[in-house]
């Protein structure tokens, strides 16, 4: 997967793998069992994530959310997404409703300004500040997912190691 080329934060793939859903929620159950010390495992139904372990964990490592779906009897369709840390990712959300949330709030106030003619100069300029800061926290996180992408391609090795076992 090139991540590089992607405009999208958290990245998405899909694999269908001719077994059936058992048998593939069975491997990485056995992963799970016998090799903790590479990555960090978490099943619940057809959910499983998989993490970097905690000596090699960083702020900025991603973890990789699989989706197990039957397709056939003998078929299994999985959806897998990428994503940073769960911590990271609600601070990146709350920063950028609190972006927006002021954006319209000095949007609204420069509209009341303009109709009554007052001068609406200090409220255009922090709404351009928030657009500044929007992009500005769209690029800080391309940067955090440019520095997982060894992690990234790490976790993806152990996801395609763990379905040929």
């Amino acid at each position: 997967m090139d991540a590089d080329t992607e405009i999208r934060l958290r990245l998405r793939f899909y694999k269908d793998v001719p077994e059936n859903l058992e048998s593939v929620r069975q491997k990485f159950e056995n992963y799970k069992a016998n090799c903790t010390e590479d990555c960090h495992l978490k099943i619940k139904h057809n959910h499983i994530w998989m993490n970097m372990p905690d000596a090699k964990r960083e702020y900025w490592s991603p973890h990789l959310h699989l989706e197990l779906e039957p397709k056939d009897n003998n078929e299994t369709h999985i959806r897998g997404l990428f994503g940073p840390e769960p911590t990271l990712w609600t601070l990146f959300m709350f920063l950028h409703f609190m972006v927006a949330g002021i954006f319209v709030v000095f949007s609204a106030i420069a509209y009341s300004n303009y109709v009554l003619k007052q001068p609406t100069t200090m409220d255009l300029i922090v709404m351009l500040l928030m657009v500044i800061v929007w992009f500005l926290l769209y690029f800080i996180a391309k940067q955090i997912r440019f520095k997982g992408n060894g992690q990234m391609n790490e976790l993806e090795g152990k996801f395609l190691e763990i379905l040929e076992s």
